[in-house]
């Protein structure tokens, strides 16, 4: 049997795709090792994905950490699961407490949530694992312990934090205790995220939520004039959903359902499927400029509804409906950009995995402490940076997703799953805080419309939606299709490949076996056997 898609790849690259029977890509050599290893000791996908996300907490601490929140999107060889472990802003919280704020706080102790990402492993491990809880922590421990070489994208993102968060004591101390970031193939240790890794495996996660870990949380809280309590903590539980999905040229794109932006990308791709984009030549004017303008009508109405589900106007099957998709799609002109209301996202760092198995299960799992190393904030002694998800929050008043106590903010990581037919295709995501939704857009129409391979379609050069009517291009976009955009109206800048976030994905082969893309704008890797 052959692929479905072309074997070219047409821009430059310095990586080609993995194919093996057991796969692991992500944004990390080191913890991409993790999950084999979990595989070859007997471990399925969900334990290498596990294996993986433990490791990348210790070793890539510039997007992510043992304080983040995580999604996951797992084929367990029959059907999809959806998990939905972001927590909850502090109880006590009020909108109140941030009045005369025109935007909600990106670091300290008002930018923080309850942290699902250790919840998440833990679920995950119960319900689909097959090695014990403990055993997906050997080398996440052995490298906190140990140290690693701190790879060059990591050193400059770590170098940026350093600059941002010279203010928090804590932050300094724990992530920067020579008075500066680590330089690129520095060794790094931190023996404290050692113990704490431990302790979330000695007691499979409860010290976290109920236990010593959590005492330490909260009182960080309490000195540092945070909201955030014991009772939070032990409140907090993942939840398990139906992930929602759109058909696409045969393929149907799934995502988690809000509190994510996955449904941006759903929304944006029923809005291209009564066009012919296949018939618009790949990298072309008319190509991007029909994706941006059906992508950024898609995110500012998800921008608008996207909260937590117990608090939607309207829920995933209303803005998803065909004719209304076919109604906003009407209002796309080729010959000019639009300006839609409200903005887009703010930014973000993520970490996203995605791992298979010789047994036929996949698994998508991202997770995140959103800026970086989050909030800057630090628990004494333990490692744990946590996440500022609650910047994600609106002040408006009346707005579905303002903030308040209890409640889930807007959440921009979101795993992604493809389909054809009922039977698996695709674990994939694109990390990178508002690119995520238009990276699933463009990965979608580079496989579906133009049958790129997933190694090729994260090798393409990609655009951005920045706001209004700007639009960021990596290089790589001919000159001339920049200036056909600009003539219609949009803002064009041309950025480097940081703004563009990282594709991991992994693609199952009808023949048998999978092909695992990892994008080269990371330090990452695509590993298997």
């Amino acid at each position: 049997m052959t692929a479905r898609f072309s074997w070219d790849f047409p821009y430059p690259s310095r990586r080609m795709p993995v194919l093996a029977g057991n796969v692991v890509a992500t944004s990390q050599p080191l913890a991409a090792q993790a999950g084999v290893d979990a595989l070859r000791r007997g471990g399925n996908a969900v334990d290498a994905a596990i294996a993986t996300a433990i490791a990348l907490t210790v070793v890539e601490p510039t997007m992510n950490g043992i304080g983040g929140d995580a999604f996951a999107i797992i084929w367990d060889g029959r059907r999809l699961h959806g998990l939905n472990a972001s927590g909850c802003s502090p109880r006590a919280w009020t909108p109140e407490r941030f009045s005369g704020r025109e935007v909600m706080p990106d670091s300290g102790w008002d930018s923080v949530t309850v942290p699902g990402g250790v919840s998440a492993w833990v679920e995950l491990s119960r319900r689909f694992g097959k090695l014990p809880f403990g055993a997906l922590f050997p080398e996440a421990v052995r490298y906190a312990k140990e140290g690693f070489s701190v790879p060059p994208i990591t050193a400059a993102a770590w170098a940026r934090a350093h600059e941002r968060f010279r203010d928090y004591p804590d932050f300094q101390r724990a992530f920067c205790p020579e008075g500066r970031a680590p330089l690129p193939g520095e060794v790094f240790r931190f023996p404290e995220q050692e113990e704490t890794l431990l302790l979330i495996a000695e007691t499979s996660g409860e010290a976290f939520y109920r236990g010593a870990l959590a005492e330490r949380i909260a009182a960080a809280s309490r000195a540092g004039g945070g909201a955030l309590t014991e009772e939070d903590l032990a409140a907090h539980e993942p939840f398990w959903v139906d992930p929602v999905s759109v058909g696409y040229r045969g393929y149907t794109l799934h995502e988690i359902p809000p509190n994510g932006q996955g449904i941006a990308a759903l929304m944006a791709l029923g809005m291209l499927a009564g066009e012919d984009m296949a018939g618009l030549p790949v990298d072309s004017a008319d190509s991007l400029h029909r994706q941006v303008e059906g992508t950024k009508l898609a995110l500012a109405y998800a921008r608008r509804h996207v909260t937590d589900p117990r608090m939607a106007e309207a829920d995933a099957d209303a803005l998803l409906d065909p004719d209304y998709l076919a109604r906003r799609a009407s209002s796309i002109r080729m010959e000019s950009a639009g300006d839609p209301h409200p903005g887009r996202p703010a930014g973000g760092d993520t970490v996203y995995l995605c791992t298979a198995d010789d047994s036929g299960m996949m698994v998508s799992f991202i997770q995140s402490n959103y800026s970086g190393f989050g909030s800057g904030i630090v628990v004494p002694g333990t490692g744990i940076s946590l996440q500022n998800r609650a910047s994600g929050f609106s002040l408006e008043e009346g707005h579905p997703n303002r903030v308040a106590g209890g409640k889930r903010p807007f959440h921009t990581i979101i795993p992604g799953f493809v389909t054809r037919e009922g039977a698996p295709v695709m674990s994939f995501g694109v990390m990178g805080g508002p690119m995520q939704a238009q990276g699933h857009v463009q990965m979608m129409v580079r496989l579906a419309d133009h049958g790129q391979n997933p190694q090729a379609a994260s090798d393409a050069p990609r655009w951005q939606w920045i706001g209004g009517r700007g639009l960021a291009l990596e290089h790589g976009i001919a000159p001339d299709v920049a200036e056909e955009l600009e003539r219609r109206g949009h803002k064009v800048e041309y950025r480097d490949f940081t703004s563009f976030g990282g594709a991991q994905l992994i693609h199952r082969l009808e023949g048998g076996g999978y092909l695992a893309a990892s994008d080269s704008r990371k330090d990452g890797q695509a590993a298997g056997y």
